[in-house]
């Protein structure tokens, strides 16, 4: 396989560290970079230049565990499942807890070279301020490994606590001995460039206690906190809207790419099963979901990875370091509104394939936080990219929360007698969608949000402020 610029120079720099006498390297690549690929090529250089005896990897999920003992076992042609013979093993996070002394001997017999993926779930400067995770890699790890690698494409904790090993400037930001960025992987087509469309609502009325409210927009609504962020991406309508969006998109690119799939990432199971529901009375599809409470989740993904099936629904399983290259439009409907994961879950919509339709289309809530979150993101994406794009709901609905209804969750904190009315007279029309094109962006939207570069046709101003 052939090496993409960026990995053959992170290997490069990775020796010339290790051979200096540094023992830790922190590499920065983007989601969908290929850093499982370039951990692999790393291992085997150091294995022919005779430096380590032994590879372990520890990532966050079971699925990316076992994707990282594929991609070895083929390098290396060997076992990695960590048995007598194994050039290694794969594991989780969570598996480090269970390590027995004979992990701790194989430490102290072997030079063994230690690769933490995703190393930003691992916390702390020392035992004091670690999460478990941390606490077993400073305890059992830190120093008995010959070399360790450290991967992310975050490199921040949404906590602000430390990131394990890692080292920090006076910014208090990440100090990474490599670094390759959304912006480098566009311009070399590692990664696709990301559309992201946000929907909002600018005719919102709550009636709380007799008392109505108007709002007009997202924003608004959830900074007054008369109904939480979970309720609005769990209300009926605003899923439908969004399914029928990101699915005229995503049958737009599939003309083109046949197998190109959809990802939902939904805030619980209850809600999953939700979604599923309202996708298949709305555009008359099945589904895949797949959750942490299957007894095979694995097995879920990789077939959703060799088959055609349009949408997949998940709860935390594909948000991060899940490799699945067909997938190419999202939806976001999690309840988490952090960067790091808004980020991971953009990540899985990025990764290049040899399809001839090269674009990521994200569809969420115009929350203020993911709204700033998009924008940072088209500051880290070449000017002449199309990024953010931003359209309203182009629906009427209403929805009703009465007194002894329960709804997936409850919308507010403790008053079951609130109304939430959006009403909507926007006109439907068919090409509310742009094509798969790029046009300047209007002067009134870049002075209101003020956002660079080149956007795609039919931008619609988000109600963020006055225009």
């Amino acid at each position: 396989m052939k090496l993409r610029k960026w990995q053959s120079e992170c290997i490069s720099e990775a020796y010339k560290h290790y051979s200096s006498g540094a023992q830790h390297f922190l590499t920065l690549a983007t989601p969908a970079a290929g850093k499982t690929i370039f951990a692999t090529k790393l291992a085997r250089e150091l294995v022919d230049k005779s430096l380590i005896d032994i590879v372990v990897c520890f990532s966050p999920t079971a699925i990316v565990a076992s994707d990282f003992t594929r991609s070895l076992s083929v390098e290396f042609n060997a076992r990695f499942d960590g048995k007598l013979g194994a050039m290694g093993l794969s594991r989780t996070y969570q598996s480090m807890q269970f390590l027995d002394n004979s992990f701790l001997q194989l430490l102290n017999e072997y030079r063994v070279f230690v690769i933490f993926d995703e190393i930003h779930h691992c916390a702390g400067s020392s035992i004091e301020n670690s999460n478990s995770w941390g606490e077993q890699i400073i305890l059992k790890i830190q120093e008995r490994a010959q070399y360790t690698l450290a991967l992310t494409g975050t490199p921040w904790r949404s906590d602000k606590t430390p990131i394990v090993l890692a080292n920090y400037c006076k910014n208090n930001k990440v100090i990474c001995d490599y670094s390759y960025g959304l912006s480098e992987a566009i311009n070399d087509s590692v990664c696709r460039v990301p559309h992201i469309t946000a929907l909002d609502n600018d005719d919102i009325n709550v009636l709380h206690k007799s008392e109505r409210k108007t709002f007009t927009s997202f924003s608004e609504l959830i900074k007054h906190q008369l109904i939480s962020y979970r309720a609005i991406v769990e209300d009926h309508e605003i899923i439908r809207e969004l399914i029928q969006r990101a699915d005229r998109r995503l049958n737009e690119i599939r003309v083109i790419n046949t197998d190109a799939g959809g990802l939902i990432v939904a805030s619980s199971i209850e809600h999953a099963i939700e979604i599923k529901r309202i996708l298949k009375n709305t555009i008359g599809e099945d589904s895949t979901i797949v959750t942490y409470r299957e007894e095979f989740p694995n097995e879920t993904i990789q077939r959703y990875r060799e088959n055609t099936t349009k949408w997949l629904i998940s709860i935390g399983m594909v948000s991060e370091g899940t490799n699945i290259p067909r997938l190419q439009v999202c939806i976001h409907l999690t309840n988490i509104v952090t960067e790091l994961h808004f980020r991971q879950i953009l990540g899985r919509i990025l990764r290049v394939t040899n399809s001839p339709t090269q674009i990521g289309y994200l569809f969420m809530v115009a929350h203020p936080d993911l709204i700033e979150f998009a924008n940072r993101v088209s500051e880290d994406v070449p000017q002449e990219s199309s990024i953010v794009r931003f359209d309203k709901l182009n629906s009427t609905f209403k929805k009703e929360v009465k007194e002894n209804t329960k709804p997936i969750m409850s919308p507010h904190k403790n008053d079951e007698s609130l109304q939430l009315n959006m009403g909507r007279d926007f006109k439907n029309k068919e090409n509310s969608l742009s094509p798969l094109v790029k046009s300047p962006l209007s002067e009134s939207y870049e002075m209101m949000l003020g956002i660079v570069g080149k956007f795609r046709d039919e931008v619609i101003a988000l109600n963020l402020c006055e225009q």
